[in-house]
Protein backbone atom coordinates (compact mmCIF):
# COMPACT_ATOMS: atom_id res chain seq x y z
CA UNK A 1 0.00 0.00 0.00
CA UNK A 2 1.40 3.64 -1.07
CA UNK A 3 -0.20 7.16 -0.78
CA UNK A 4 1.15 10.63 -2.03
CA UNK A 5 0.72 13.21 0.84
CA UNK A 6 1.02 16.89 0.86
CA UNK A 7 2.69 18.70 3.25
CA UNK A 8 4.49 22.15 3.61
CA UNK A 9 3.84 22.70 -0.32
CA UNK A 10 5.81 19.75 -1.28
CA UNK A 11 3.92 16.33 -2.55
CA UNK A 12 5.84 12.94 -1.07
CA UNK A 13 5.21 9.44 -2.04
CA UNK A 14 4.59 7.31 0.89
CA UNK A 15 4.75 3.65 2.10
CA UNK A 16 4.04 2.64 5.90
CA UNK A 17 7.79 2.41 8.08
CA UNK A 18 9.23 5.04 5.68
CA UNK A 19 11.21 7.85 7.82
CA UNK A 20 11.15 10.71 5.94
CA UNK A 21 12.10 14.86 6.25
CA UNK A 22 9.57 17.45 6.19
CA UNK A 23 9.40 21.13 6.60
CA UNK A 24 9.07 21.82 10.19
CA UNK A 25 5.92 20.87 11.66
CA UNK A 26 4.25 22.44 14.50
CA UNK A 27 4.18 18.96 16.62
CA UNK A 28 6.22 17.46 19.55
CA UNK A 29 8.85 14.81 19.43
CA UNK A 30 6.80 11.81 20.23
CA UNK A 31 3.17 13.25 18.89
CA UNK A 32 1.33 11.19 16.14
CA UNK A 33 0.09 13.66 13.30
CA UNK A 34 -2.22 12.50 10.28
CA UNK A 35 -2.32 13.72 6.92
CA UNK A 36 -5.05 13.24 4.08
CA UNK A 37 -4.01 11.41 1.28
CA UNK A 38 -4.50 13.21 -2.54
CA UNK A 39 -3.68 9.51 -3.81
CA UNK A 40 -3.65 6.37 -3.04
CA UNK A 41 -3.48 2.44 -3.81
CA UNK A 42 -3.40 -0.70 -2.16
CA UNK A 43 -1.94 -4.00 -3.91
CA UNK A 44 -3.68 -6.78 -1.99
CA UNK A 45 -4.00 -10.27 -3.52
CA UNK A 46 -2.62 -8.95 -7.08
CA UNK A 47 -6.20 -6.88 -6.97
CA UNK A 48 -5.12 -2.68 -7.43
CA UNK A 49 -7.12 -0.15 -5.74
CA UNK A 50 -6.96 3.27 -6.69
CA UNK A 51 -8.53 6.03 -5.24
CA UNK A 52 -8.27 9.63 -6.46
CA UNK A 53 -10.49 10.99 -3.73
CA UNK A 54 -8.95 12.29 0.03
CA UNK A 55 -10.87 9.41 1.71
CA UNK A 56 -7.46 7.98 3.20
CA UNK A 57 -5.28 9.01 6.26
CA UNK A 58 -1.95 8.14 6.90
CA UNK A 59 -0.75 8.27 10.08
CA UNK A 60 2.95 9.23 11.24
CA UNK A 61 4.97 9.73 14.50
CA UNK A 62 7.29 12.80 14.90
CA UNK A 63 10.32 11.33 15.63
CA UNK A 64 13.03 14.66 15.65
CA UNK A 65 13.43 18.16 14.62
CA UNK A 66 16.69 19.31 13.12
CA UNK A 67 18.25 21.96 10.58
CA UNK A 68 18.77 20.51 6.69
CA UNK A 69 22.30 21.26 5.18
CA UNK A 70 23.31 25.20 4.87
CA UNK A 71 22.86 26.46 1.22
CA UNK A 72 25.01 29.68 0.39
CA UNK A 73 22.81 32.32 -1.51
CA UNK A 74 25.78 34.73 -3.27
CA UNK A 75 25.02 37.85 -4.91
CA UNK A 76 27.10 39.64 -6.89
CA UNK A 77 26.80 42.90 -9.81
CA UNK A 78 29.50 43.01 -12.42
CA UNK A 79 31.10 46.23 -12.40
CA UNK A 80 29.43 47.72 -9.57
CA UNK A 81 31.52 46.09 -6.53
CA UNK A 82 28.34 44.78 -5.05
CA UNK A 83 28.63 41.14 -3.64
CA UNK A 84 26.65 40.09 -0.62
CA UNK A 85 26.67 36.28 0.86
CA UNK A 86 23.85 34.53 3.11
CA UNK A 87 23.61 31.12 3.88
CA UNK A 88 20.43 29.22 4.80
CA UNK A 89 19.42 26.18 6.90
CA UNK A 90 15.85 25.25 6.61
CA UNK A 91 14.39 23.74 10.02
CA UNK A 92 13.11 20.23 9.42
CA UNK A 93 10.31 17.21 11.11
CA UNK A 94 11.60 13.85 10.62
CA UNK A 95 8.77 11.57 10.60
CA UNK A 96 8.11 7.97 10.41
CA UNK A 97 4.75 6.81 8.58
CA UNK A 98 3.09 4.13 10.69
CA UNK A 99 -0.04 3.46 8.88
CA UNK A 100 -2.29 3.96 5.56
CA UNK A 101 -5.63 3.78 5.99
CA UNK A 102 -8.50 3.49 3.00
CA UNK A 103 -11.59 4.71 3.98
Amino acid sequence: MYAIIETGGKQYWIVPGEILQVEKLSANQGDKVTFKALWSASLEDKQQTQEKKPTAKVTAQVLRHLKGKKIIVFRKKPKKAYEKSRGHRQELTEIEVKDIQLS
